[in-house]
């Protein structure tokens, strides 16, 4: 219990506190610098990616739904299925970017954990293949875990378009500004392109036949581009949150609880293997044992000439 005791407090320090005193000169193993440089690394992904492309096929997609969105009904009213396909298109185009991220921390912290854990037993060879083998099946049980929130997180998003953020609002009416200079464009039809703040020069000509829809596809698009920014940050912030969580879960109790388990079951061994001794307590053993019958023999020795010494 000592040894678990030393490897959670090395844990505690390298994965929740920032604290590297033991590995100054290993990088690698500065963890919480490497998790933030890794968490934006997935957040930069999640920007860069074609779904975050605010110009790509400039309303198009827009029009394209939008005309599958007829029904009998009210002029002018923004259809909302429209607005639910084309965000559950740009989340399933993104769904494996969080589940390979997460994927990627867990090897990480199985890297670290595993380090830290041999380190410590370094030893003490009769728990080393028990205590890597739990360290082994607690981080692939917790990235499965993590995999498995991470999915249902991004059905969540999927299945429902719902934001309190007032940035949403804002950002919305910040893009619609461009809104008189597009439509002016558009009926100029002498003018191929339009130049839009936060977009660049857009091609009108794929669009200008669309002009029917054209007041609502803007709309849609800017919708949908504010939404999206809150889609990514809930994203890349639910991420964060769960895997502190996760982290402190397993230092503070998950991996301790599976290292016992290991040593008591059966298969394991893990108690008789305690018996046991390691090759270097066995080469001692035997080197005071050589000791120990060569100090006899030296005693019989001196035992025989003091005996002579005496009868002369």
């Amino acid at each position: 219990m000592r040894i678990i005791g030393l490897v959670k407090e090395s844990l505690k320090k390298i994965l929740r506190r920032g604290e590297f005193d033991e590995y100054p000169d290993k990088e690698r193993m500065h963890c919480t610098a490497r998790l933030v440089e890794m968490l934006q690394s997935f957040s930069d992904e999640l920007d860069n990616s074609p779904q975050s492309d605010r110009a790509r096929d400039f309303l198009m997609e827009e029009i394209k739904h939008l005309e599958e969105a007829k029904a009998i009904s009210l002029p002018n009213f923004l259809p909302r299925t429209a607005f639910r396909t084309i965000l559950q298109e740009k989340v399933t185009g993104i769904s494996n970017i969080p589940t390979e991220f997460v994927g990627k921390v867990w090897d990480y912290i199985e890297e670290v954990v595993i380090s830290v854990l041999m380190s410590h037993i370094e030893d003490y060879h009769q728990l080393q293949i028990s205590a890597r083998r739990a360290g082994l099946n607690i981080i692939e049980k917790m990235k499965i875990r993590s995999i498995e929130w991470v999915q249902e997180i991004v059905e969540m998003e999927k299945l429902t378009d719902y934001t309190c953020n007032p940035e949403f609002l804002s950002e919305w009416s910040r893009l619609m500004a461009e809104k008189e200079e597009f439509m002016r464009a558009i009926n100029d039809n002498f003018q191929n392109q339009v130049n839009l703040e936060g977009f660049g020069w857009i091609d009108m000509q794929n669009i200008r036949p669309y002009r029917s829809l054209l007041d609502q596809a803007f709309d849609l698009r800017m919708r949908m581009i504010a939404y999206w920014r809150i889609v990514l940050r809930r994203l890349v912030d639910s991420l964060a949150l769960h895997l502190q969580l996760s982290v402190n879960n397993l230092v503070n109790k998950e991996l301790e609880q599976e290292i016992v388990s290991e040593l008591m079951a059966p298969h394991g061994n893990g108690i008789e293997r305690l018996m046991e001794e390691s090759p270097s307590v066995a080469t001692k053993r035997v080197k005071l044992t050589g000791s120990v019958k060569k100090l006899k023999e030296c005693k019989e020795i001196l035992a025989k000439i003091m005996d002579r010494i005496a009868s002369n």
